[in-house]
């Protein structure tokens, strides 16, 4: 069995974490890997062990204080600052940022929702920068 990789979706309230997660879960299905969802919670690792053997890679919404690779989305309508934060967060633990302010920057790739093609690279990025559980 191969082995499972893992990525957390984060963001503030109602910054559209969901949204995110149930497009980039598409987008991963539509290259025929076989996915899983889990919303919220506090064990991602051991629920994943426990409920979702088999899946190719598991998209966890939440979680912000698990060791995952985390994309977070930053809508300036949720919050006037992202949840990264460069004097507390390391920028490695950060694959991308979804965002609707123009003027954000990060030492991480940053998409604009208005760029075309950016779901795309996140999948991609999703794909390369999981974690991968060990067996």
């Amino acid at each position: 069995m191969a082995a499972t990789r893992m990525m957390s979706i984060i963001g503030r309230k109602n910054a559209g974490k969901t949204t995110l997660l149930v497009a980039l879960a598409a987008e991963l299905v539509r290259r025929k890997f076989r996915v899983m969802t889990i919303k919220h919670g506090t064990h991602p690792v051991a629920l994943t062990r426990r409920y979702l053997e088999g899946a190719e890679i598991v998209l966890v919404e939440g979680f912000k204080g698990a060791p995952l690779p985390k994309i977070e989305v930053y809508r300036l309508a949720a919050g006037p600052e992202p949840l990264f934060d460069p004097a507390v967060h390391d920028p490695g633990d950060w694959v991308a940022m979804v965002t609707d302010n123009s003027k954000y920057h990060a030492d991480f790739p940053v998409f604009r929702f208005s760029d075309t093609a950016w779901l795309v690279t996140i999948a991609n990025l999703a794909w390369d920068r999981a974690k991968i559980l060990p067996p």
